[in-house]
């Protein structure tokens, strides 16, 4: 569905991936401008250096003081769906793996197409830390969650920490998202190695800038780990552009120079102008209080589901995604839901919320009004 709506020929609404598809701010473009610059950089500094550079900066932008730089145990990946990919290959075949329900739909693809065995572990479990046993051998959780928004809170974390340490179990962490939220930036690798634990974390810049999939995903990993890992992730790529090293670097010291406000001011006013404008139908966001990128509409139990909903959707130009693939492990609990992206123009995103009206209130009057089966 994402795919579809970058290729719209037609040039339709695209409100499906989390990613930032926005014009750059003024600091930004500077930023960017200054790229052949760093082409010369790249060609002349150490790779490592600037790795090791790019490491430090983003990951202490967003709290992440106790992250493993200068180690060797932080992997520059092109995207955090290829660190997803390495960490599925680098687990035992055959595993069985507690993933986070409903989340982001390619975790689980991944882990499957991989030859993982997954269970479900469902946000009342976490939030009640009701931890899965063995012969769960590694609990995913992505923090904050998409497509919800919820945030692991520090002591859950700690103590998913304690139990996966005492049960021989590998913490992962997917914090995608984790850039956008002051509230998820407290630093999960000190609580993680305080906790005695084994566990990977990946991380990604590519929810944050609107660089055109110029981004890096970074695999972090404990000392504790076993896994081959860097074998795995030998066997997908050499590194990572040192140039977009350089570009997420940059980006990261403007974001903490007013960045990080300028890009949740962008969201939080787009978040407005949905819930507004869908209100005048009687729909609501689902997740009032998310501070991610990402919006979730709930539908109500007597009118189209959001499948029909997404069809009549892209017939009127406009990609959002139902949220079915998210919950992967019971499809059907993700039909009242449908998901929207806020990192986008504001027109964008004020046009996409009122073509929704329209199509839910016709397809409402159309369900209304069909003969009985």
């Amino acid at each position: 569905m994402e795919v579809d709506a970058l290729t719209d020929i037609d040039g339709g609404l695209n409100l499906t991936d989390g990613h930032a598809r926005l014009v750059l701010s003024a600091e930004q473009a500077a930023i960017v401008a200054r790229v052949p610059e760093m082409f010369a950089e790249a060609s002349r500094r150490p790779f490592p250096d600037i790795e090791r550079e790019a490491h430090g900066t983003f990951l202490r932008a967003i709290g992440q003081h106790s992250a493993p730089i200068g180690s060797g145990r932080i992997l520059s990946c092109y995207s955090s769906t290829l660190a997803t990919d390495i960490v599925a290959r680098a687990l035992p075949v055959g595993s069985t793996i507690a993933v986070l329900h409903p989340t982001f739909d390619n975790i689980a693809d991944l882990f499957v197409t991989r030859g993982l065995k997954l269970v479900p572990l469902s946000e009342k479990a976490l939030m009640d830390m009701d931890w899965p046993e063995p012969p769960v051998s590694a609990i995913v959780a992505t923090h904050p969650n998409n497509p919800t928004g919820l945030i692991t809170p520090e002591g859950h974390l700690r103590s998913l920490a304690e139990h996966a340490a005492s049960h021989d179990q590998l913490v992962i962490v997917d914090a995608s998202f984790r850039g956008q939220v002051r509230d998820a930036q407290y630093d999960t690798y000190a609580v993680l190695d305080d906790a005695g634990a084994d566990w990977i974390v990946i991380e990604d810049t590519g929810k944050l800038w609107p660089t055109h999939e110029l981004k890096v995903g970074m695999l972090a990993y404990s000392e504790r780990t076993k896994l081959p890992i860097e074998r795995a992730f030998s066997e997908s790529l050499l590194s990572a552009s040192p140039v977009v090293l350089l570009l997420a670097t940059a980006l990261a010291r403007d974001w903490v120079d007013g960045g990080y406000e300028r890009a949740q001011a962008v969201v939080k006013r787009n978040r407005a102008v949905l819930k507004d404008t869908i209100a005048e139908a009687g729909l609501c966001l689902a997740d009032p209080d998310s501070q991610i990128s990402v919006a979730r509409i709930e539908l109500p139990p007597h009118g189209p589901d959001s499948s029909l909903l997404y069809k009549d959707m892209v017939a009127r130009g406009v990609h959002v995604l139902p949220c079915a693939p998210f919950h992967w492990a019971d499809p059907n609990g993700g039909l009242r839901y449908i998901r929207v992206s806020l990192a986008r123009p504001y027109t964008t995103v004020e046009a996409a919320a009122q073509r929704l009206v329209q199509s839910y209130r016709e397809l409402s009057a159309t369900t209304a009004t069909a003969p009985p089966r």
